[in-house]
Parts: C-alpha cells; structure tokens; sequence
C-alpha cells in the first residue's frame, strides 16, 4: 500500500474491528454527503479490474452517468476514481480530498482519533465524491478479498460478481482457492441477485454455500458465444481469451442493473435458447439475452490502461500487462505469443526479446517466472518498480512501505531464479553476482545503471541483467532507438559481457518486443515513462 500525502497510518485491527472502524468512518464521511452512500453505488466485483471496465463502458454506453472506482492505480491515484470513464481532475481530487479530510478531523473521537489508513480514506472519498457529482451508479472493484474489504461497506448493492478466481494475498486471503472464495463470497447481500464464471468445482461449492448462507441468488454466466445470433460478432476492446468470461460477466451485470432501476430504450433484451454444452453446473445458469447495441458497443470500445495493451515506438514493439498472479501470467502468455508472433511474421527480419519483470508481496516468483519461459526470451531484465533511480517523479508512484535494500535484493532473487529456470531448461550453470547488495546501492546511486558483473565470461549462457530502475532497464532494452530513451552510456555497460553482446543484437534488430510484466506497479512505472501525457 502507497501512503500519500496527509495520509496517516493506523494500528493493525482485526478483521471485524477494521469493518467495524471503516463502517463508523463511513457513517462520519457521508455527513458531508448529507444522503447515504447505499443510493449511488452498483455493481460490486472483486476484480479483475477488467470486468469492471466492460460494465462501467457498458452502462456509460447507455446514456448514464457512471462512477467507477479501482486498484491500484498505475501513474496517478486519480485514476482511482473516475466519472464518466475519466480520472477526476487535480482539482476536484483536491476540492474532494479535503472536503473528507476535514469533515473526518471535526468528527474525531477519543477512540478515533487518527484519519483512516490510505486504501480506506480513498474509499471514503469515492464514495464521497459520486454523491457529490450525482452520478446515475458507481462501480466497485473491490480491494483484497471481499468479506472484509472496507468497500464491503455497501449494505444493498443492485447487483454483485465474482470473475474468475486465482491465488494471490495469500498471507490475508488463505492458502488455498477455497479460503479465497469464501472471502470473495464475503460480497454476497440478501437477495441481491450475483454472477460468476466457471470456476474449478470445489471454490465453486465454497460460492454456492455462501451465497446460501448469506440467501443470495447466484447464477453461472453463459459462455459469450451465446450471445452472439443473426450475425452479430461481439469483438472485444481487451485482448485475450480470459477477457470472454470477464465480458459475459459484464454484460449480465450490466443487464440486471438496467432490469431492476426499470431503464428502458436500451434495445431489444429477447430471451435466446442457449446452446450449451452438456456441462452440469451446481449453479442456475443465467439468461441468454440480445445484447443492445450499446452493450455490443461497448465491449467494443472497452480501455483498460496496463492490461494486455501494445504501443509501438518505430522497431520497439512495448507489450504492458499487469499480470501477477499464476492464472493471468498464464493469459498474458497467450496473448503475448499471438501478438508477438503476428507482429514477427508482418515485418520480417531479426527479431530480439525482452522480458522486463517485477513481483512484489508473497508471490511465488519462481512460478510466475516458469509460466514466461515458452515466450522464449532473449534476455530477462529484472528492475524494482521505481522509474528513476534519480528519485525524480511522481509522489502517486512512492512506496514507503520497503527500502531501497529491500526492492533490489528482491530483484536479485528473481534473477537467480530465472537463471535456475534457464539451468535447467539448457542443463547449463547459471552465472551470479558476488557484490553485496550495499555495493550496488551505492553504485546505483552514483548513476551506474547496471547492477550486476558476471562471475564468468559466459556470453550465451547467461542471459539476465539486473538494473535499479525502469528508466535504465528501458534504455539498455531500446538501445537509442526510442527517443524518450537515451542510449546507455557504453563506459558504463563496456565490463558486462551479456550487456554489451546484447546492446549490438539489440541494434542491429529489425524489431525489438519488450514485454512488461510481474506487477501493476511496474506497469505503471513504465507507463509513465513510455507515455508521458499521462503525467499531465
């Protein structure tokens, strides 16, 4: 979690006690509101982000006003909360933000005595900030979890979902896929209608004993081919085939809020006969409807920054995507090898790839790492998620919650286990570095922007490098060739045999395919390097 600006850090809570305090929180901030915050807000989703865009675009499509709050945020924490698709401006974030803040300062107890810890106060504020520019609904993606989530708040939502579940917090969550979907089941209100996709059979059973527990209808969402009749293709504005379910989900969604606020003009909703497989799920499946015209246009016309996205600079093909957890790297590979493979067969020529990658938390980086190796990379390039080494940037991209130390023997770590990965693949010995990490701070700090040295002179077997920010791996990778890139000094590179073989194929190149990848925090550190108007 990034801390900000003004924002203090409260005590660890339990989880009923951290409910309980942002239940109170909330209670206080929507004196501001004057009207409760249960009116504005619907949908409810724990993630991904993705699906949420698909409804919020949908909706949008329709002719409503639409909130929509996420996380994190890539560049800015205005993206956080957004009207109309857009993040709010500096100046409204800023009129919002104290607003809340001083309305939470006044209303301060003796057992309260401190501002909500960050994620919480920018949940208050979104709520805050819908009621304010009376928005027709808001969407939520929830944050880590769902039971015990401070977004979990909403005591009737219109409608809820739950997309394609996978292992990740797994310290707060669980261990295991069933301890994680009991509490993504957490979302789940008394007989306000939810959806989900296939899932594995046992979280499956978690959801459906939840949402019995809880006396919340839950139904199964069709697969998205059954959508589509008389000639009407659905095409997506997210690539990859994980984005179908995610879309499906979408669109029931999107469909039940129009229902049940009685929003007509919208186009025909004909019930279809589905033509499903002979699969029988524990679930009633959802109705097969005709998706409108906006609903088909809008999952058409979906953006969501840092997932499965390519800017192309001249030769340099950037492929961004904030996967980071086992089942999305499993996608983005998919979608990467098809891409880039279509990409390579259009133009032609030598063709060099990069994998620039990070993982934060409690992750399992060796497996994360595993799933990569088919894209069959030219080198890796491991960097921690700070732009610039300089320090110059943005406070919105700031981490105090880890060291210098801490994000560069991490960084180490995930080289050596690349190399482990490559041994074994080639039955070849890795190389490693010797230098303490206190030496490469230091030498990170006077400007050199290459960590490691080899233990030997090994050119092709060794094919991972280690640098201390973004902004110095991006310039090893380009070589020049971007302009927003300076090519790397070559008295700096000349004592690194893989760093300077590669400088020479990355060169001469006809095309170079960067793929971005591990964490969202590294995506958007790239993002703001790569396309500098979204620091504006």
């Amino acid at each position: 979690m990034r801390a900000g600006a003004a924002l203090c850090f409260l005590r660890a809570r339990s989880q009923d006690g951290r409910r309980q305090h942002t239940s109170l929180l909330l209670r206080r901030a929507s004196l501001v509101s004057r009207s409760s915050p249960d009116l504005a807000v619907t949908p409810h989703l724990p993630g991904p982000g993705s699906t949420c865009a698909f409804t919020e675009q949908i909706l949008r499509n329709c002719g409503l006003k639409t909130g929509f709050y996420s996380s994190p945020h890539l560049v800015q924490v205005r993206e956080r909360i957004r009207i109309n698709g857009q993040p709010i401006s500096k100046e409204l974030f800023s009129k919002y933000f104290w607003q809340v803040y001083n309305r939470l300062e006044e209303t301060k107890s003796d057992d309260m005595c401190s501002m909500p810890a960050y994620f919480r106060f920018l949940t208050i504020m979104a709520f805050h900030v819908f009621l304010q520019e009376k928005v027709d609904l808001a969407v939520l993606e929830v944050g880590i979890g769902g039971a015990y989530d401070c977004t979990n708040i909403i005591r009737k939502p219109i409608v809820c979902g739950v997309s394609s579940l996978g292992i990740d917090h797994t310290a707060i969550l669980g261990d295991t896929i069933e301890k994680i979907a009991w509490q993504k089941g957490g979302i789940f209100k008394p007989g306000v209608p939810a959806f989900t996709v296939p899932q594995p059979a046992s979280p499956l059973k978690v959801l459906q004993n939840r949402a019995q527990e809880i006396g919340c209808p839950l139904y199964m969402c069709p697969d998205l081919a059954e959508y589509e009749e008389d000639g009407i293709s659905l095409h997506l504005g997210l690539a990859g085939d994980h984005q179908r379910s995610n879309a499906s989900l979408a669109l029931q969604l999107a469909q039940t809020w129009l229902q049940r606020q009685g929003c007509q003009g919208f186009g025909q909703m004909k019930n279809l006969n589905p033509h499903l497989p002979n699969i029988k799920w524990p679930l009633p499946l959802a109705s097969v409807f005709r998706p409108s015209l906006p609903m088909v246009q809008g999952l058409q016309h979906t953006l969501w920054l840092g997932r499965t996205q390519v800017l192309q600079r001249g030769p340099i093909s950037y492929y961004i995507d904030g996967a980071h957890t086992s089942s999305s790297v499993k996608a983005c590979v998919r979608w990467f090898q098809e891409v880039a493979l279509n990409e390579e067969k259009a133009g032609g020529g030598a063709v060099v790839r990069v994998l620039v990658f990070n993982a934060t938390g409690d992750r399992d980086t060796a497996a994360l790492l595993k799933l990569l190796q088919p894209c069959h990379f030219d080198y890796a390039v491991f960097c921690p998620n700070i732009s610039e080494v300089s320090g110059v940037g943005i406070a919105d991209q700031q981490n105090y919650n880890v060291t210098l130390e801490n994000v560069l023997t991490r960084c180490l770590e995930n080289q050596k286990k690349w190399n482990l990965l490559m041994e074994e693949r080639s039955c070849l010995d890795p190389w490693s570095s010797s230098l303490p990490v206190d030496t490469l701070i230091k030498d990170s700090q006077r400007g050199t922007p290459l960590l490691l040295a080899p233990s030997s002179e090994r050119l092709l077997n060794c094919n991972s490098l280690v640098f201390p920010c973004i902004s110095h791996a991006l310039q090893w990778a380009t070589q020049g060739r971007d302009p927003d890139f300076p090519s790397p000094h070559a008295n700096l590179l000349h004592h690194h045999p893989v760093a300077s073989s590669g400088s020479v194929l990355l060169r001469e190149a006809a095309q170079i395919q960067i793929l971005i990848t591990g964490s969202l925090h590294l995506v958007g550190g790239a993002l703001k390097l790569i396309d500098q108007s979204l620091t504006e």
